[in-house]
């Protein structure tokens, strides 16, 4: 049987795009944590917190971890589906809306054009562009699912499927706006329900974006790296329908001690407790693929960036249904323990994944050996120290500052003034400063390992190139 010639030049474009966009989210972290502790630092009206902050979300979300799942499901589809991608002139349409999108949306936020929601502070016009960007992603992957040459559809198909349809439900019913003017809107929704919508969107969007997309990968390029099959199938599917029924019912654990009725908190919190077992069947997957061949940890540079991630996974479905409890959520949430949450998600889990897919996909899309492997390792370490600094430096942080903020007199009068716990986060500010670094240290040799391996890396073996035209 033929190969398919698969379309490569777009996974290619993807791919570089994408890491120029992870490389500008994580530089603007740096810099906005270097402001919280050098306040002198902000420089009204454009380069404040206020503005740079959102642009670090969303070049974060939407350049890095969106830019990688474009890259990897055109990479995927073709090969699971035995078939060219649906369109070619479609997808290099998205490739450059999806720049120009990126760059409405930073310089929208720059200008101080914000809903304020977040994740989807992005104003009316951008939406817009947002949402056509998603519709031609959308067509392509599906249409080539339908027209596919093999029957069996893996899981990583049924992942992106989701990420796919939930994205788009999602980011349309939160998006319903009134627009005021040419950059203001006001939500379609008031007052409690539009919070429930905002967090319905919120935690969901963690689900379609930054979690069922690295799971296709993750179920993708574990096999095709280690070499051996994913340990159950039948495991992969189960933990594929309940994670996605399970999930829809969890954004409410945001708004605990709110406004919001008692029976949706408690529903969001039984369902977030419920969500640790399909979460988990993901992770136990992994680890018993690994069975006999965990010395590849030591020998195999991308298994290292696929066992932590899924292992940050099953950390992050942990520490997430114990927020959603009332009692730990009263005591731990607005202090620094949340974003030391989200980090180990985004930068532990999602980015590990993204790493090694592109460390995968560039040696065979550009036909030459990874110029060094010890790099790769370098990178490994450098962006797995830095998270565990800055994670682990702000869990400390939030439970110091929720004790401070606790703390109450024999009177009933508080022991701290809010002024005093702000002095005593500065040491895990500066922390966090020196973790993000050493992880923007990291992407810096990711990236001079890339650039290395495209122009001056060895052609690459033979059975690797024939590997390639492989599911």
């Amino acid at each position: 049987m033929d190969t398919p010639q698969y379309n490569t030049d777009i996974v290619r474009s993807f791919i570089l795009w994408s890491v120029i966009w992870g490389l500008v989210a994580v530089l603007v972290g740096v810099i906005v944590s270097v402001q919280m502790t050098n306040p002198e630092l902000n420089f009204p009206p454009y380069f404040t917190f206020g503005r740079l902050r959102p642009i670090h979300t969303n070049a974060g979300i939407y350049g890095w971890a969106v830019g990688v799942i474009f890259a990897t499901f055109y990479y995927i589809v073709q090969r699971l589906c035995k078939i060219r991608i649906w369109s070619d002139k479609l997808a290099t349409f998205q490739l450059w809306f999806f720049n120009a999108t990126i760059i409405a949306a930073a310089v929208s936020l720059l200008l101080g054009y914000t809903t304020s929601k977040e994740y989807h502070e992005l104003e009316w016009p951008v939406d817009i562009m947002v949402v056509v960007l998603w519709v031609a992603f959308s067509i392509n992957i599906i249409m080539t699912i339908i027209k596919r040459k093999e029957e069996q559809m893996y899981i990583s198909l049924w992942y992106m499927m989701a990420a796919i349809i939930g994205v788009a439900i999602l980011y349309l019913v939160n998006a319903a706006a009134i627009p005021v003017s040419l950059f203001k809107s006001y939500s379609l929704y008031a007052g409690t329900n539009d919070a429930n919508v905002q967090w319905w969107f919120g935690h969901n969007a963690v689900a379609m974006v930054l979690t069922a997309p690295p799971l296709a990968m993750f179920y993708y390029f574990l096999p095709k790296s280690t070499g051996v099959p994913i340990y159950s199938h039948k495991i992969s599917i189960i933990s594929f329908w309940s994670l996605i029924f399970m999930y829809l019912w969890t954004g409410a654990h945001h708004l605990l001690w709110t406004p919001v009725p008692d029976w949706i908190q408690t529903l969001a919190m039984a369902f977030s407790l419920m969500l640790i077992a399909p979460s988990w069947g993901s992770v136990i997957n992994g680890y018993l693929s690994m069975k006999g061949q965990w010395h590849q940890m030591r020998d195999n540079y991308l298994v290292k960036f696929l066992i932590i991630g899924i292992t940050f996974y099953g950390l992050q479905t942990l520490q997430g249904p114990m927020q959603a409890i009332r009692s730990f959520s009263a005591f731990i949430h607005y202090t620094d323990w949340v974003p030391a949450h989200i980090h180990m998600g985004t930068m532990g889990w999602v980015s590990m994944i993204a790493f090694a897919s592109i460390y995968f996909l560039v040696p065979r899309i550009y036909n030459k050996e990874l110029y060094s492997v010890p790099l790769a390792n370098l990178h490994f370490w450098l962006i797995l120290t830095g998270q565990l600094i800055w994670s682990i430096s702000l869990w400390i942080a939030g439970v110091l500052q929720a004790g401070m903020w606790n703390a109450i007199n024999p009177d009933g009068s508080l022991t701290y003034t809010f002024m005093e716990t702000m002095v005593e986060m500065y040491p895990y500010w500066w922390a966090r400063t020196i973790g993000g670094v050493i992880f923007l240290t990291g992407v810096l040799v990711f990236i001079y390992n890339l650039v290395k391996t495209i122009r001056s890396g060895e052609k690459l073996a033979p059975s690797a190139v024939t590997a390639e035209g492989r599911a």
